[in-house]
């Protein structure tokens, strides 16, 4: 490769490649769509390739272009694992762990999880990063994370997912419901009503799960309108669109008095995901640590 092809080339190349459109790229790498054009085309420019084509608007890699996404993989994950080396040789610099937070997961047991840990491992510092469920598996898969926590992504060999903690199943309804009064409530009646769903793309691991919920349950039930986030999810409710599930933290940490919330005959529980990518030559102490640590919730 041409000496003068910067990272910034590469790292804008991964972007436009990864999302296959110039927009959500740019919004990746925080820049306007024009200079990530220009980068392109110069990059292309520097190799004397073609790296994308358009067919009918879309953007697609050609082979020179799929090669390139490969190589250039494997080079930002050599380059984190140099950086993190030379940082744990340096006693000097406290290298953080780096955690990804995806789904919008606001429960009470993910601040125990990390205010315990402060506590425990005072010299290994928290980064983390809020995230959707898709960019955390990207995230951990390039190593630009050391963790997530999320209700659940989809199989990825190459990431290890496994039950951090769980939340008993609540019933969310709008205050003026008919089913609002009732102190406990089977959850074969509520879901008789229509239902709020969460968005499969954007909160896969818990859609999965409330799915799994409603097939068990409910023959057929009426998804009246999905939510791309809990916030959505929530004033969706609130505003009578239809009922909801949720699992206890969120709603003990939203304390919303638009909605109802009524506990389940059922015993079913929204279990929430820490993630890490699955490395051959192990995982690093501090990860290790963390790992044992969060466990410790269940």
């Amino acid at each position: 490769m041409d000496t003068g092809t910067e990272l910034r080339h590469l790292r804008y190349f991964v972007a436009v490649a990864e999302e296959l459109n110039f927009r959500r790229a740019a919004e990746r790498v925080h820049i306007d769509q024009t200079p990530l054009s220009r980068t392109i085309r110069d990059l292309e420019n520097k190799l004397g390739v073609v790296l994308f084509e358009r067919p009918s608007r879309k953007l697609v890699l050609t082979p020179s272009g799929e090669k390139l996404l490969e190589e250039a993989r494997k080079l930002f994950i050599r380059l984190q694992r140099i950086k993190r080396v030379v940082r744990e040789i340096d006693g000097r610099h406290r290298e953080p762990l780096r955690i990804g937070v995806a789904d919008g997961i606001a429960q009470p047991k993910l601040s125990e999880c990390f205010a315990n840990w402060r506590a425990q491992a005072p010299n290994i510092p928290l980064e983390l990063t809020e995230m959707r469920a898709a960019e955390l598996v990207a995230a951990l898969r390039r190593e630009e994370v050391d963790l997530g926590f999320s209700f659940g992504v989809p199989d990825d060999h190459a990431i290890v997912q496994e039950a951090a903690w769980s939340y008993p199943l609540v019933a969310l309804l709008p205050l003026e419901h008919e089913l609002a009064t009732r102190e406990v409530l089977p959850i074969s009646e509520l879901l008789a009503s229509p239902m709020i769903a969460c968005e499969l793309g954007r909160l896969p691991g818990l859609r999965l799960q409330m799915d799994a919920v409603r097939r068990q349950y409910a023959e057929r039930p009426v998804i009246a309108g999905e939510a791309r986030t809990l916030a959505g999810y929530v004033t969706r409710v609130a505003t009578g669109l239809g009922v909801g599930v949720a699992d206890a933290g969120h709603m003990a940490t939203l304390r919303r008095a638009d909605i109802v919330i009524v506990p389940l005959a059922e015993s079913i529980h929204i279990t929430t995901c820490v993630l890490h990518k699955r490395q051959s030559h192990g995982t690093h102490k501090a990860l290790q640590r963390f790992l044992l640590h969060a466990r410790t919730l269940r």
